[in-house]
């Protein structure tokens, strides 16, 4: 399998203070495919994407992208897994102000040696007529779809969202939706999305559900539909 979770365990504080967060998680996704993490605030959800993402470090168990276990990098070589391996796409941009729609995508592009195309890349994320824009000139969606610009602009492997649709209307979060579809399609990313917005499993391949730090369930979805179908 491309990515490997094994016996995943976090837990902060000490003593009668000390809270469990993951209680042993275990799954795998294959190469390319749209992972959903589904569960309620406090499930531990965005507590794994940052162990994925190499933010935050397990008390026990691994994370393993291609053979390669996280546990085992030392700082210079854990921050080499990320610039190599990661794309992050946030509930809150995160842009540059001072820089337009281009040079925020730029900044992206200068932490690999195997960047995307920019143009290209603007007109897949219809921003090519915006590039020029500050972030205060874009709407919400505009701003995101920079934001998932920047992330994807790497070409990383793994593109991590965490409740990249949070901030969103309706409408929008379907257009933000569709669009990570698209990437993932054209450019064979796999994609770990954090939500607890049920009607998202929908159109995934893998849906891993979580509750009190333990999975609850971990199916392929064989009935996936696309995002622009999506209803809630």
């Amino acid at each position: 399998m491309f990515l490997e979770i094994h016996n995943l365990k976090k837990s902060y504080g000490d003593g009668e203070s000390r809270t469990e967060v993951l209680r042993g998680i275990d799954f795998s996704v294959a190469k390319g495919e749209i992972c959903v993490l589904l569960g309620p605030s406090g499930s531990g959800k965005s507590t794994l994407l940052n162990i994925i993402g190499g933010i935050d470090d397990a008390d026990e168990g691994y994370i393993s992208i291609e053979g390669e276990k996280t546990a085992d990098m030392n700082e210079k070589t854990l921050t080499k897994y990320r610039r190599k391996h990661l794309g992050y796409v946030f509930q809150m941009y995160n842009l540059i102000p001072n820089l337009n729609v281009k040079e925020n995508v730029e900044v992206g592009a200068y932490l690999s040696d195997k960047a995307l195309d920019i143009d290209d890349l603007l007109k897949t994320l219809g921003l090519y007529e915006h590039r020029h824009k500050l972030p205060n000139q874009l709407s919400g969606g505009q701003q995101q779809r920079t934001a998932i610009g920047r992330a994807i602009v790497k070409n990383p492997d793994i593109l991590l969202c965490d409740e990249p649709t949070g901030a969103l209307d309706y409408n929008t979060s379907k257009e933000i939706l569709k669009l990570i579809q698209e990437v993932n399609q054209k450019y064979g990313n796999t994609v770990i999305m954090v939500t607890h917005n049920d009607a998202i499993k929908n159109m995934a391949d893998r849906v891993i559900k979580l509750r009190d730090g333990q999975i609850r369930k971990n199916y392929v979805n064989e009935t996936k539909i696309s995002a622009e179908d999506l209803d809630w």
